[in-house]
């Protein structure tokens, strides 16, 4: 197997994507529906929890309500136990590859990122991970975020070398 020039953009690799050709990577079809079913998981918890809630995400951004706060900050104390374990012990995937956390350097470039985004979520009641919850709940006026979202990922790729580092 070949590797191509590797995006630093992510943090985390394997050796699937790192493959100069899909194709080379022979799966069944049904091999991906396990990301269906974590898709739909997913959602269903976000929905319980009231994540996709429109205004659960106003109260956060008006500070009148833990809820939101609660959600985030245990999904962040999570996930900094999981990459703790995955380092101390060097988990591998489920097929055996090594997992390469690697750090990226800060940038003011990560500020106003970041403020775009917070600006983008309170004026939406959306972010990126229940976007697809929201629609599925029949949301359907978050289309117009979605959409949103992907052009601003595209303007994104086209400026990018223009964009402070």
């Amino acid at each position: 197997m070949q590797n191509k020039e590797i995006n630093t953009d992510f943090e985390t690799r394997s050796l699937d994507a790192m493959c100069i050709n899909a194709s080379e990577i022979n799966h069944p079809w049904w091999y991906n529906f396990k990301y269906i079913i974590a898709g739909i998981l997913f959602g269903i918890i976000l929905t319980k929890a009231e994540v996709i809630s429109w205004f659960r995400i106003q109260e956060m951004f008006r500070l009148q309500s833990f809820h939101m706060f609660g959600v985030i900050g245990s999904a962040v104390v999570t996930g900094a136990i999981s990459v703790f374990i995955i380092k101390k012990y060097k988990l591998k995937t489920i097929h055996g590859e090594e997992i390469d956390l690697q750090g990226k350097p800060f940038n003011k470039g990560q500020i106003i990122g970041g403020l775009l985004f917070g600006f983008g979520w309170a004026m939406t009641g959306a972010c990126p991970g229940p976007l697809y919850a929201q629609i599925g709940s029949g949301t359907t006026v978050i289309i117009v975020t979605l959409i949103s979202a992907i052009a601003g990922t595209w303007v994104y790729g086209l400026l990018r070398d223009k964009l402070p580092h």
